[in-house]
């Protein structure tokens, strides 16, 4: 049995919470590997809903639970939602709870820059969270980040907080607001030390440890690749690397961490937010699918664009993620549709691409080239194995495969945990 990585192939909001509570009751460990509380997974366990923003998902199920470093830890985010949970019943102890000591802070002034940054931005908007994760990922490359050690040694806070509003004060001067108060920071760090500080361990020593103990590992991603800082639709992609690459990096742990690569894809397409979107739906289809799957983001509530499946970008995803299978979700959702329509490619200016163009001015210009099959009768909700779908729904699905050149591992069939069809084993490789 080996370790296994969940990412979002898409945009996120993919279901990947989901697939990572079903896989987590299997798990001997999930880590959480980069991002933010900029993140959003919605858990359905029986009759109770938990949102997720920070946490891992296994901490639902009393899976030990790490935040390793590669992740931007707001320390504030992190207290309300243990509260949030604990009050839902979940018990979050630092038996279960483990967060990297090296994690960067996420700190009011990094919230503020963000927002200060986005209001100036005009047409250049990239339509960020607001939560502070851009800024608190520059501070780390630009070796100025207060960490969660640090917490544990604030009267040597000095030096740090010299370099930190060094940087800060002069950009807020240039938005016409005050320097940072240094000593309203030091407070704010101080009364939270207290809570953040039971959960800080080295955890690339625990992974380590797990690992040759012959644990299994799930690491679970956030957002998806195509927000992916290097590989997505840049500049409206999030800060981190969200490829599966980023497993060693972003844990402690070596380039073969990963293990099986389970990327999660809703059987049409969703992004939120500002971007190019190639198979979005303007019309009544669009609107549709929304209503359908519920597409509203779980950390900002924002309506998600609805479109149909594009299978270039997926294969994209799957080439520079090395994605191993992929759990498709949400194929309930088209339940009903007469037509449906898969893209195949791209055409700009009588040019076809098998990939997305990197530059928004051709972006902007494509026309996607689609392939329709005709939709199915009966329902695929709650389904739980192939002889309770639909034929021409398994013809859907086959074809995705074919199209993004890779096997399909699991098929979700609605919220429920349960729901789930088991083609092929992650944990087993």
């Amino acid at each position: 049995m080996g370790n296994v990585t969940v990412i979002g192939a898409q945009w996120g909001d993919e279901g990947k919470g989901k697939i990572v509570d079903w896989l987590a009751s299997r798990a001997d460990v999930v880590v959480r590997f980069q991002g933010g509380h900029n993140a959003g997974h919605t858990l359905v366990v029986g009759d109770k809903v938990y949102k997720l923003s920070l946490l891992p998902s296994g901490i639902v199920r009393g899976t030990p639970s790490v935040i390793g470093n590669g992740v931007v830890l707001d320390p504030w985010a992190l207290k309300a939602e243990v509260e949030k949970l604990s009050a839902q019943g979940v018990v979050i102890t630092p038996d279960v709870l483990r967060i990297a000591e090296t994690c960067p802070l996420i700190l009011p002034i990094h919230r503020d820059l963000d927002a200060l940054r986005e209001d100036a931005s005009g047409a250049g908007k990239i339509g960020t969270t607001r939560r502070g994760i851009g800024p608190a990922y520059e501070d780390k490359v630009g070796r100025r980040a207060i960490r969660v050690c640090d917490l544990a040694h604030l009267d040597e806070l000095d030096p740090l907080l010299d370099r930190l509003c060094a940087h800060h004060d002069a950009l807020r001067a240039g938005f016409g607001q005050p320097a940072t108060d240094r000593e309203a920071l030091r407070a704010e760090l101080s009364e939270i030390a207290g809570f953040v500080l039971p959960f800080a361990k080295p955890v690339w020593r625990d992974l380590d440890v797990a690992q040759r103990a012959g644990k299994r590992i799930l690491f679970e991603g956030a957002q998806g690749v195509l927000l992916d800082v290097d590989h997505g639709t840049y500049p409206f992609v999030t800060s981190s690397n969200t490829v599966a690459g980023t497993t060693g990096p972003g844990s402690g742990m070596g380039p073969s961490a990963a293990g099986f690569v389970l990327g999660i894809v809703k059987a049409y397409t969703t992004r939120v937010g500002s971007g190019p979107f190639p198979t979005e739906l303007g019309d009544e289809t669009g609107q549709r699918l929304g209503e359908r799957g519920h597409e509203f983001g779980t950390v900002t509530g924002r309506k998600r664009r609805c479109g149909w499946f594009d299978a270039v970008l997926v294969r994209q995803s799957a080439a520079v993620s090395g994605i191993t299978g992929i759990a498709l979700t949400k194929i309930d959702v088209l339940d009903g549709f007469e037509t449906v329509k898969i893209c195949t490619g791209y055409r700009i200016a009588g040019r076809d691409y098998d990939y997305l163009p990197p530059h928004s001015f051709d972006q902007e210009r494509l026309e996607p080239v689609y392939e329709e099959m005709a939709g199915w009768e009966g329902t695929t909700a709650g389904a739980r194995s192939w002889a309770d779908l639909p034929a021409q729904a398994i013809k859907y699905v086959r074809r995705i495969e074919e199209l993004i050149r890779c096997p399909v591992a699991l098929v979700s069939t609605s919220p429920e945990r349960d729901d789930t069809i088991l083609v092929r084993d992650p944990f087993a490789g």
